[in-house]
């Protein structure tokens, strides 16, 4: 199975190549970005499915680092190949030639074109491949594990606060630039609605996928597809059968699926029971959700202050107040004070989010124009790859809420 990458900021050079790639064995995984990482591991350790086979650099990459970016990857994993899609001087042809990318393709070839040279670059591969050393084999990036998808937890102590609604809006976010990329998986084993958030009526529950085969292949039937090009892993029908799936399971499960998808976003149960903290022990981010009333802020400090102290923080926390109101009595200042860690997005008090939940069609998906509806678009922007956010990593800044 060829794998393929994409790395581009251009929407119709993005679309031409998923179109390319359609046809083609494996699958794609895009990055929206129109700057390279400073290294070639903070992207290869995002790669998850099957091994790298080409790598697409689009036309509004700058032609210095892609040159540097396609040098190291020869070095490092000398069968891949690198496309570039830039007109083709004398002298770039050259030096893309001496620094190891493969072939250059027009950025206005049509997908048939596009196709071809998608063809071309992945038998290349192939044979490079099959004609390695065992040592060299050994070596390169492309063969080392398997990169890991971002796994997103959102939770909260305390239900009631709209986390179900966030979440599913954030996969949903998340699908518009990695189609088919994304899973929501939903943990209230209980009482979850992720199933009646996007409108679906899945045949299989999260209980069937834990008692199953737990392979690529098996995995997938019991996956969900969704109109936004996500997929979900729904929660069982009888609140009963949240007995028949362990915390054992539950991580084993979220593994499985960061090694297939760019994006593994888990809807919890509120409070910090073992499904969660399963769930935590394997996340990259967990995104806090809570209301402007005095228990949910409390109980969010208390949850922080446990993990704090089990040391299960994951490396990236993202604080979202919801259902932001200035006559609630309690500011932004309060609740950060309280928590003892900044709030990084507000949700402000809004008809068009329950509007939208209460039709089954996340407001990301609805295209709504709304203060509150560019606030998700902002959270789903904090899950950009790595290296679009190395600014601001580990950084948080004081919102204002207006």
């Amino acid at each position: 199975m060829s794998r393929f990458a994409l790395v581009t900021a251009e929407p119709d050079f993005d679309q031409r190549i998923r179109l390319a790639a359609a046809g083609l064995p494996g699958t794609l995984q895009t990055f929206r970005a129109d700057f390279l990482p400073s290294t070639i591991d903070e992207m290869f350790v995002q790669l998850v499915g099957e091994p790298l086979e080409v790598l697409v650099l689009g036309p509004d990459l700058a032609s210095s680092d892609v040159l540097n970016f396609a040098a190291a990857v020869d070095v490092r994993s000398p069968h891949v190949s690198v496309v570039y899609a830039a007109d083709a001087s004398p002298d770039l042809a050259l030096a893309a030639m001496r620094s190891g990318v493969r072939d250059l393709v027009t950025p206005g070839a049509d997908v048939e074109a596009l196709r071809v040279h998608l063809e071309q670059a992945a038998s290349a591969a192939a044979y490079r491949l099959a004609n390695s050393s065992p040592a060299a084999m050994s070596g390169g990036v492309g063969h080392q594990s398997r990169g890991r998808g971002r796994v997103i937890a959102v939770m909260s102590p305390k239900g009631g606060v709209g986390k179900t609604t966030i979440a599913t809006n954030i996969a949903v976010g998340l699908a518009k630039s990695s189609p088919m990329s994304v899973v929501i998986v939903d943990l209230d084993l209980q009482f979850g609605d992720v199933a009646s958030g996007l409108m679906m009526n899945p045949d299989h529950s999260i209980v069937d996928a834990v008692k199953g085969p737990m392979d690529a292949l098996s995995l997938k039937t019991y996956l969900m597809p969704h109109s936004t090009k996500l997929y979900a892993l729904c929660a069982p029908l009888n609140p009963a059968d949240a007995d028949r799936v362990s915390s054992e399971q539950v991580s084993d499960l979220v593994s499985r699926l960061a090694a297939e998808f760019q994006y593994v976003v888990i809807d919890t149960s509120p409070g910090l029971g073992e499904h969660v903290l399963a769930a935590l022990d394997q996340a990259t981010d967990v995104v806090w959700v809570c209301g402007m009333d005095l228990p949910s802020i409390k109980g969010l400090k208390s949850g922080l202050d446990i993990l704090g102290e089990l040391d299960m923080l994951p490396e990236h926390r993202h604080v979202v107040v919801n259902m932001a109101d200035r006559k609630s009595g309690i500011t932004v200042q309060d609740i950060e004070a309280t928590i003892s860690v900044p709030v990084d997005v507000i949700l402000s008090r809004s008809r068009a989010l329950p509007l939208s939940t209460n039709r089954g069609i996340p407001a990301l998906q609805d295209s709504l124009h709304d203060s509150t509806v560019k606030a998700l678009r902002r959270l789903v922007e904090r899950f950009q790859p790595s290296w679009q956010d190395r600014d601001h990593r580990q950084t948080h800044r004081r919102v204002v809420f207006q």
